[in-house]
């Protein structure tokens, strides 16, 4: 039987089996508690430089298909499951799951304990690590492990936004139409930061009534403002939000100037333009099932997450409004601006994956566009 390794940065080795693409691959180890959505999972681009294990313990039992892609192609590096399933049974699948790894060249690694592992990223935090079936020396890996670069740092969104604007019509999924496509009137006009957005999110802003415009994260305030948008959306993206300085100054030039929407990194970056910090999470929250609480309405809902860092809200200080929290570990899920039109949420309201609880703030978004009251 064939053998791979997954060897932690501490000095941790798990043994498994190889599946997707047999090779080698390293990045930072972290988990994802949804049970189901790992196409989605695979192809979000804020999963640059990570690898993902999945807590549910059978992956692959639906395959893949060509319409849940929330980008061109996967950004996962590695991905590490309990149970792989190689014989997919669902009326939308296109083939296997381990033959679309195969074609992207992800490397996975199948029937180590990832409830064990999990519970190590929860005690120890998420660290870099090394998947193989090239080199099953456990010493040798973690030595190599060790010497890979933490996170924390590294300006991931420059690697995965867009390389020239264009212009986004898709809107979302219906059953038996597909993606919707229609030729209408959009009348609110928005310009879309790509820090590493996912196909979801600009469908949900192209349903809510807007024609958007997305642009690399390096374009400047004065490109964005020339197009005279009704609104402005920062989307969400991989890495340490305090190493995208140019976007932070950009957004800081934006401020008071337009509209602004901001989601995942979008929102840290938006927190720090407004002069506050970041910190990174021990272990982040990822999957679709993190409870919110609308602190505006007193509503809770269950929200789908993937990120690292969260913003210090007290570092804002009295020009903020805190508007979500994380009803886990109390931090801070959404702000808005006590006296601008800006606002922003930690989690993606897009779902795909997840629950479809907090679509309404795309709502809010078009509202403030037309100068409605926050609802």
């Amino acid at each position: 039987m064939e053998k791979a390794l997954l060897a932690l940065a501490d000095g941790r080795v798990f043994t498994g089996r190889p599946f997707g693409m047999k090779g080698e691959a390293s990045g930072e180890v972290v988990f994802n508690t949804s049970m189901c959505g790992y196409q989605e999972i695979l192809t979000d681009p804020s999963y640059q430089g990570q690898m993902v294990t999945m807590t549910y313990p059978e992956i692959g039992n639906y395959g893949y298909n060509d319409e849940d892609m929330e980008a061109a192609a996967p950004f996962v590096r590695g991905f590490i499951v309990k149970e792989y399933i190689d014989y997919p049974s669902n009326w939308r699948a296109a083939g296997s799951l381990g033959s679309f790894m195969k074609r992207h060249g992800i490397v996975g690694i199948q029937g180590i304990d990832t409830r064990a592992l999990t519970r190590h990223i929860r005690s120890m935090g998420a660290m870099p690590g090394i998947i193989s079936s090239l080199d099953l020396n456990p010493d040798s890996l973690v030595r190599r492990a060790k010497a890979l670069p933490v996170m924390t740092g590294q300006d991931l969104a420059s690697q995965v936004t867009c390389k020239a604007p264009y212009a986004w019509t898709e809107g979302l999924w219906e059953l038996g139409v597909g993606y919707t496509n229609e030729e209408r009137i959009r009348p609110l006009n928005v310009v879309a930061f790509d820090f590493g957005v996912k196909y979801n999110i600009l469908r949900n802003l192209v349903s809510s009534g807007c024609k958007v415009q997305v642009v690399p994260a390096s374009t400047s305030a004065d490109d964005v403002l020339a197009m005279n948008p009704d609104g402005i959306f920062l989307s969400n993206g991989p890495g340490d939000p305090e190493a995208v300085t140019c976007a932070i100054e950009t957004v800081r030039r934006l401020l008071g100037k337009k509209p602004i929407f901001g989601i995942c990194l979008g929102h840290q970056i938006l927190g720090l333009a407004m002069g506050g910090k970041t910190y990174k999470l021990k272990f982040g929250h990822r999957g679709g099932n993190q409870p919110v609480k609308d602190l505006t309405t007193g509503k809770v809902e269950i929200t789908s997450q993937n990120h690292g860092f969260a913003v210090d809200v007290d570092s804002l200080g009295g020009s903020v409004e805190l508007t979500h929290i994380n009803l886990n570990d109390q931090t801070v899920e959404g702000f808005r601006h006590r006296e601008l039109p800006v606002f922003s949420v930690q989690y993606h309201p897009e779902a795909s994956p997840g629950p479809h609880d907090s679509s309404y703030l795309f709502r809010r978004f078009t509202a403030m566009m037309r100068g409605d009251a926050w609802r």
